[in-house]
């Protein structure tokens, strides 16, 4: 027992302070003293990272499913209390990284690295010269405390494997309870659509947020249940958590949740039959460009589907193809619209990160309204990873996504097929997928500017690169590891 517990200190670290944090903002939120509830945890907090980051970062990861939205100042909302602890957390890594200067510049030169650079460059560029500047400043000051610690520090923190399972198990486990809490509301109400697309919140603001990470989730979840490894007990415990993930994806009533996990199955077969990314690539734009060609088509036969969103599970996947009637549908291309009209007016610059939101409803048209139609903005953005960014940042915005996106996809698959060690290629695999479930519920949605998401989205994204530039590769020989080879992955 007590060379168990000094194995997993840090886990059980993390797993104290989770709950120290949760027994406070339970008093945070029935009481107006707030500040002296959480004095005393900042001050544990601050000792724990400046001792020792990861610990911090497996907190966070516990922590992120229950966060919720309060104001601490008037006029500006965070996630309490993980959004402070990033930014506390991004300080600290920062402040070691100039002080020790033992950075492992691999990771700055790895292509997906590049990418992500180029990006938050460009958001910094595209800020300077948005309609709303202090919007746009704002937004990309949240998009760096969610890369610095589930990035930029994260791919140094996973090139030890077990930190990239305790990772995933620490924001999993707190998932599981947020489905078992949610799945529990839907008692009773299974004929009432609106009450089952809330009974996530707090946790999650509505059901295709929820369905997006429960997705993100599965294939690694996946892995774990048939992998070898994971014996006796501890297979129970995975084989409960899938089913209940299952679940959660099945009551999430998110179309777009289905859809990415049904990809993510068709890009697994095709990546075990050998298929070439770039065949890959041009299917999907073939694809594309065929719906294109022939949109009037297309567009009329969608018309014709009159089935509406429904509490049937066979109704819901009817009324993925409702452009007619269904009010998230119309309220979508509403969206998709209002962006395309804006970008048509800055397309070089867009209009600046963020700022959709605020400036979408002068670009909508009384044709195009759904019934869920607002000028508010209180309803979310551009509903897409793709065309928002188009949208705030440009052409160039959208393009950097792209890279981003593509570059990890392909860096996967490349660890996948030439890593020496069989359990970093199927890990490299399964969290391949995770993104990739990510990548194609981003053409219906976006969600990287929540914490939400960000977390185990770039988290995800960091073991993918630390698995190609810490592990062995097929054409090592044996004696010549890279530092922090595969004994550690």
């Amino acid at each position: 027992m007590r060379d168990w517990i000094k194995k997993n200190a840090s886990l059980l670290t993390a797993l104290s302070l989770t709950a120290a944090f949760l027994v406070a903002m339970f008093f945070l939120f029935s009481s107006d003293n707030y500040f002296l509830v959480l004095l005393p945890l900042a001050g544990l907090v601050l000792t724990l990272f400046l001792l020792k980051l990861e610990t911090g970062l497996m907190v966070i990861a516990l922590l992120t499913p229950f966060a919720v939205d309060f104001a601490l100042v008037p006029g500006m909302k965070l996630s309490m209390p993980v959004e402070p602890m990033m930014i506390l957390f991004s300080a600290i890594f920062l402040f070691r990284v100039l002080v020790d200067r033992n950075y492992d510049l691999r990771i700055l030169r790895h292509p997906v690295s590049v990418a992500l650079l180029a990006l938050l460059v460009w958001m910094f560029v595209t800020s300077c010269t948005s309609q709303l500047p202090e919007v746009s400043f704002k937004y990309l000051a949240a998009r760096l405390w969610f890369v610095l610690p589930f990035y930029f520090a994260a791919v140094q923190i996973f090139r030890d494997r077990r930190r990239v399972w305790q990772f995933f198990w620490c924001y999993a486990a707190a998932l599981v309870v947020v489905i078992l809490i949610s799945t529990a509301k839907t008692f009773g109400n299974y004929h009432d659509l609106q009450t089952l697309h809330r009974v996530m919140q707090p946790f999650y603001n509505d059901h295709t947020a929820y369905g997006c990470v429960i997705a993100l989730f599965l294939p690694a979840a996946f892995h774990c249940l048939v992998s070898r490894n994971v014996k006796g007990w501890l297979r129970v415990l995975v084989l409960g958590a899938f089913g209940v993930m299952v679940m959660g994806l099945m009551f999430s009533y998110s179309r777009a949740a289905w859809i990415s996990v049904l990809a993510a199955v068709a890009v697994y077969f095709a990546i075990r039959m050998g298929m070439k990314v770039r065949w890959m690539v041009l299917l999907f734009g073939v694809a594309v460009s065929l719906f294109f060609v022939h949109q009037s088509d297309v567009l009329y036969k969608l018309g014709k589907n009159k089935q509406d969103s429904s509490y049937d599970l066979a109704g819901q996947v009817k009324s993925i193809s409702n452009i007619s009637t269904d009010a998230s549908n119309l309220e979508r291309l509403n969206r998709w619209a209002s962006a395309f009209r804006m970008f048509g007016e800055h397309p070089l610059l867009g209009t600046g990160p963020g700022t959709y939101q605020f400036l979408y409803a002068g670009y909508q048209r009384s044709y195009q309204l759904s019934t869920i139609s607002t000028n508010s903005g209180n309803r979310g953005n551009a509903h897409s990873e793709y065309i928002g960014p188009l949208t705030e940042q440009g052409v160039l915005g959208t393009l950097f996504v792209l890279c981003l996106f593509l570059l990890t996809f392909v860096t996967g698959v490349h660890v996948y097929r030439s890593a020496a060690d069989e359990r970093v290629a199927r890990l490299a695999l399964a969290f391949t997928l995770c993104l990739l479930t990510y990548y194609v519920h981003g053409i219906f949605n976006n969600f990287l500017d929540t914490d939400k998401l960000s977390v185990p989205f770039w988290a995800f994204t960091a073991v993918v690169v630390a698995m190609d530039i810490f592990a062995e590769k097929k054409d090592y020989s044996s004696k010549k590891q890279l530092s922090g080879g595969s004994e550690k992955l």
